[in-house]
């Protein structure tokens, strides 16, 4: 006889909830695939090869050839220090709260039970669809077209109130426009998650240690492209591409490994803050790229990272631009400099200086600036002064159209940090940055699928951010963010019908 077990209960959130007038979208939940299910779509694909090259993508990213193919774990901190193996990241899911557990894996059980959390909505990233672009070029493609058909098929039930990402390869424009077309056309997926960068060879030394005779030095050396700025390819098709489709773009993008981010014991010393910096490098590719000048309609969730840094980058483009824009950087060409009047404030004070030595004009400026700052090779051009002509930026508002309008960041319930988001009084022109309520649940830094709402509220009754904020936090950002990629992103959806039969109300 089956006995059903009852999961539900109350919960502070949603406690919470029912006070609200106005729905909860959450946008950012992580769930388990139940292996031996997804295994066959991929098998589906590409047969045994295929299943093998998911496990490996997902379980071998940190084993080291130097260390004898071995991964962390099996080796000894001796072992550990000769290749600088990385400390990858561990226990990284909920597993003790074993209802949280079965959550995560099984939709129906998610779908239940977010009336606990207190969400109308939620964006799904399987944790899978985050892997396989660490699989080989011949696996690649086949391994996010099976997994978005697998998740397709799993949540399609449940399109009301849930939705998952599609993975998308960013290898280059063409891979990834046809795994974007597929996902969106044929499975009818509706938001998509990128890989904020793609780690490519450096030419010179790829030619001078081919990757098949020098594989260690291949996996070491190299660079990060992040599409938007000094990439080989033009990413241009495939923005336009976005735009064309009406996709809300999100990326989880880290920088684990990155130099100052490789600890070869500690996690926590590597995870801190490492989704800010990958993202922002990523964001700051696309603004630099003029890409959110050429796509205007373009947006783009950056995740897991906080909103912090979203305030602190935008304050800086400003005062950096009002600094260094093509005529305020003239303030430091020493062609500039008024040789005369130099000459002449040398002999009048300079005399301790000099030491009985003549002024020479000819070279007083060279002289002046100091070893540090002896000129280059030749003067850049002028159409090498303006690092904000790309971006088209010729007034702050135009930095504040292609920063502040294009990007929205992901903050977790609890993270006090983003009142930086909220505060106007810092950011230049009075402006909110657009923080988006991402719960992060599934993940370890969640250990009770029912309290994120109710923690942000905590921040409310702390003083850390206002009523008023935490409406556009949890309602009105992520609404703007998906809406304003694709009008209809809500339509036959519970926040839909909500909206329809009350309509967003004003702060």
């Amino acid at each position: 006889m089956n006995t059903r077990i009852s999961t539900l209960k109350a919960s502070r959130s949603a406690a919470l909830k029912s006070r609200l007038d106005h729905p909860v979208i959450d946008t950012d939940v992580h769930v388990n695939d139940y292996a031996p299910v997804l295994e066959d779509y991929i098998a589906q694909y590409g047969g045994p090869a295929l299943v093998d090259a998911l496990r490996k993508a997902l379980g071998g990213r940190f084993v080291t050839r130097d260390g004898g193919g071995k991964d962390w774990y099996q080796q000894t901190p001796e072992e550990r220090q000769h290749p600088r193996t990385l400390r990858a990241p561990w226990w990284g899911r909920v597993t003790r709260n074993t209802y949280d557990l079965a959550t995560y894996t099984i939709p129906a059980l998610l779908y239940e039970r977010l009336a606990e959390q207190g969400s109308d909505y939620s964006v799904l990233f399987p944790n899978d669809v985050l892997s396989p672009a660490a699989a080989g070029t011949e696996f690649r493609q086949p391994l996010h077209r099976a997994l978005n058909h697998f998740h397709a098929d799993q949540y399609r039930a449940y399109a009301d109130r849930l939705t998952p990402v599609a993975g998308i390869p960013m290898h280059n424009p063409k891979e990834a426009i046809e795994e974007l077309e597929f996902a969106v056309k044929t499975l009818g997926l509706k938001v998509i998650n990128i890989p904020g960068g793609v780690r490519r060879p450096i030419a010179a030394i790829a030619e001078k240690y081919p990757k098949e005779q020098h594989p260690d030095i291949a996996k070491h050396v190299g660079y990060i492209d992040f599409y938007g700025i000094d990439s080989p390819y033009d990413y241009d098709p495939f923005w336009a591409k976005v735009v064309e489709l009406g996709v809300p773009v999100t990326t989880h993008y880290g920088s684990q490994g990155w130099t100052g981010r490789h600890s070869i014991s500690n996690y926590m010393f590597n995870h801190i803050g490492h989704f800010a910096d990958g993202s922002q490098a990523f964001a700051k590719a696309l603004f630099f790229g003029g890409v959110t000048r050429r796509f205007p309609n373009l947006r783009v969730g950056l995740l897991e990272g906080g909103a912090d840094w979203g305030s602190h980058v935008y304050t800086h483009l400003v005062d950096r631009w009002d600094k260094r824009n093509r005529e305020a950087v003239r303030n430091y060409d020493p062609a500039e400099v008024d040789v005369e009047l130099l000459a002449a404030l040398f002999e009048q004070h300079g005399g301790a200086l000099l030491q009985g030595r003549k002024v020479d004009k000819a070279t007083l400026v060279r002289d002046s600036l100091g070893i540090s700052a002896l000129p280059h090779s030749r003067e850049p051009r002028a159409d090498e002064i303006d690092d904000f002509a790309l971006a088209g930026i010729e007034k702050v508002e135009d930095i504040r159209a292609r920063w502040i309008d294009p990007f929205f960041f992901g903050s977790e319930a609890d993270d006090r940090t983003v009142a930086a988001a909220f505060n106007s009084r810092v950011n230049p022109l009075g402006v909110k940055i657009n923080a988006i309520w991402s719960s992060d649940v599934g993940h370890w830094d969640v250990p009770e699928f029912t309290e994120p709402l109710a923690e942000t509220w905590d921040l409310v009754e702390q003083g850390v951010i206002s009523s008023q904020d935490f409406r556009a936090f949890v309602f009105e950002n992520p609404l703007r963010f998906y809406t304003e990629a694709n009008a209809k992103f809500f339509e036959g959806t519970q926040v839909g019908e909500k909206l329809k039969s009350q309509g967003p109300k004003a702060d």
